[in-house]
Order: structure tokens, then C-alpha cells, then sequence
């Protein structure tokens, strides 16, 4: 399977919960930044741009986990920043896993061979490590070298001691897919357990040039989709159709809520009207319908995972077949 069976269990439930409850708008993973600080300096992350008064700033555990519990979504990523700078990530892991939610651990790797020893494998923890291309091409990315080879020291030591692995692979105007053939080969090689490809976004604070097209994006997933067959890729069929221009779809911005030092992000994870000091504030008080239509200029040319594919997940319920393509994409993962 591509994703674990308590992952998917736990989803289908959660999905049912909300269904039979009337439920119209609920999330899907909570995106939990407990710091903005990183070792870093990617010139694509508006993160460390957008937060640069806040970067001494952290959640305690306590903010952390009284987010999940407000928010209530069955995955949890737990992002930045890097996160493994967090004081205490070690705890804050376990007393999510305490609570039964499924954790994405967002990291650039860098920091991971020596920090393994402060987890321990658990069918719902994954690490995700950032990976734009094989070593050239990413320590060129990132604007420093050996940043590669650390990440790739990190994934590979993290599968001999029995983690699930995934690595996440943002798409930039420069990127040659022949390159990105040649990472998955490598990543397929030493048994990372999925890989996650999604265009960047263009960030208001960061200049536009690296940055795809919506015209620029449907043409280099379609060069994506012709060897993409080949490996364990777990962005869903249904957004990857997106991607490549076979059907349309809204965003659905409440899907990925956002919760870091300023409180909840609206109105997604990509741009920042206002923060919110509840969960409940977020929901009621932010004009979904402007952003899932793209009536802000902003999103005009976002394609992101983070908006598009809880939309897969909402189109599974006007199409049987629909239904039927994830699950046997996800049995013969």
C-alpha cells in the first residue's frame, strides 16, 4: 500500500465521522510549525521571510497539542522551520502519537542521522524529507553544498533503524524532469517508502522568476506523468489528473489549516491575511468562498498540494469510479 493501513483506516473513519455528522467544511491535516527557525536559507521557502520578527519565537507543547486537539484533523505535519531545531520535538512526537493522530515530519534532512535517536519507529510516524533534485541540482536549490549528501546519509540510516521514509519534491521553472527521474531512481533504489511531487508557490516575498506558471505547470507534470508510472509517487491520481490538465478543480483552503507563533493562519498555509487566536475563529471568520474560487490574484497560479489535494479527497463522494481509482491506486502502491 502507499500509505499505511492505520493511515488509511483512521482517515476513512474520520471522513465517515464527518459525513454523518453534516459536517460541509472540516481539515484534513493540521500543518503544526512549533518554530520558524531553520539552518537554511532556501531561496523558494517564504517562510523565513513572512515570520522574520518571530524567528526566536516558539510554541510550548502545551500550544502544540492544544492545536491538535482543537483542530481534530487525523494527520498531523509537523513542519516549520526545521523542526528537529525544536527543543523538545522528541516529546511533542510522542504525545501526538498518544493521542492516535498520524504524523508527517517535515525536515530538510540535515539534521536527521544525528537526531533518530530521539524517536522510534511507529506505523503512524513518517518522516518527510525535501528533496528538489539528485545532488548537483538540490545543493544548488538550497545554495549550499553537501546538503545533499547529508539528507541522503539521514534517509538511509532512518530505514535501516525501521522508519517509513517519504521525500517531498517541489517543481520550480528551472527544473529539468530528466533530473527529477534520475532523484526518484536513486530515492526507489534505497527503498524510500513514497515520494510527494507538487509545484512551488509563488510567494509574495519571493521574486516570481523561479516560480511555474498554471500553462508552465500542466506541461512539466505531464513530462512527469510519462515515468511517474514507475515509482511510488503518493501524490493522489486524482490531483496529479489536476496537474497535468485532465479536469479542474477549486481549492479547498480549510483543508491544510495552519497553526504557529502568531496562532491560526488564515487563509491557508501558502498566504497570510490575518492570524486567528481559535480554531473556531479561523473557520468562521475567513471568506472561504474568495479563495476556493481564486478571486485573489494570489492564487491565480497555485496548483499546491496543500489546497488541491483535500479537494481529491472531497471529489471521492460525486464519483464512484473516482473512489474506485484511489483505492486500487493505493493496494498497489
Amino acid at each position: 500500500m502507499r500509505f499505511p493501513v492505520v493511515l488509511h483506516t483512521s482517515m476513512v473513519s474520520y471522513l465517515w465521522r464527518m459525513h454523518r455528522n453534516g459536517k460541509d467544511k472540516f481539515p484534513l491535516v493540521l500543518m503544526l510549525e512549533p518554530t520558524h527557525l531553520c539552518n537554511l536559507h532556501c531561496p523558494g521557502c517564504g517562510r523565513i521571510r513572512e515570520y522574520k520578527d518571530t524567528l526566536n519565537e516558539r510554541l510550548s507543547i502545551e500550544q502544540c497539542l492544544r492545536a491538535v486537539d482543537e483542530c481534530g484533523a487525523p494527520v498531523v505535519t509537523i513542519t516549520g522551520g526545521e523542526p528537529l531545531l525544536y527543543e523538545g520535538i522528541d516529546i511533542l512526537v510522542r504525545e501526538i502519537l498518544a493521542r492516535k493522530k498520524n504524523i508527517y515530519f517535515c525536515t530538510n534532512g540535515t539534521l536527521l542521522s544525528e537526531s533518530l535517536h530521539l524517536f522510534k519507529p511507529d506505523p503512524r510516524f513518517s518522516f518527510n524529507v525535501h528533496m528538489d533534485g539528485p545532488e548537483e541540482v538540490h545543493d544548488q536549490i538550497l545554495g549550499k553544498q553537501g546538503i545533499f549528501a547529508k539528507a541522503l546519509d539521514g534517509i538511509m540510516r532512518a530505514k535501516e533503524m525501521g522508519f517509513r521514509v517519504t521525500t517531498n519534491t517541489t517543481i520550480y521553472r528551472e527544473t529539468k524532469i530528466n533530473d527529477i527521474e534520475r532523484l526518484f531512481r536513486l530515492l526507489n533504489n534505497i527503498g524510500v517508502d513514497g515520494l510527494l511531487v507538487s509545484p512551488g508557490f509563488a510567494y509574495d516575498s519571493v521574486t516570481d522568476e523561479i516560480f511555474l506558471t498554471k500553462e508552465e505547470i500542466v506541461s512539466k507534470f505531464r513530462e512527469i506523468e510519462e515515468f511517474g508510472r514507475h515509482y511510488k509517487i503518493i501524490s493522489t491520481p486524482l490531483y496529479l489528473e489536476f496537474l497535468t490538465g485532465k479536469r479542474d478543480f477549486k481549492c479547498t483552503p480549510w483543508g491544510n489549516p495552519t497553526y504557529n507563533v502568531l496562532g491560526w493562519k488564515s487563509p491557508c498555509y501558502l498566504i497570510t491575511d490575518t492570524h486567528y487566536g481559535t480554531f473556531k475563529e479561523l473557520m468562521e471568520k475567513t471568506d472561504w468562498e474568495k479563495y476556493e474560487n481564486k478571486r485573489d490574484k494570489r492564487c491565480k497560479d497555485c496548483m499546491v498540494h496543500c489546497g488541491f489535494e483535500p479537494t481529491a479527497v472531497r471529489e471521492l463522494s460525486k464519483n464512484w469510479r473516482d473512489l474506485w481509482k484511489m483505492i486500487v491506486w493505493n493496494l498497489h502502491g
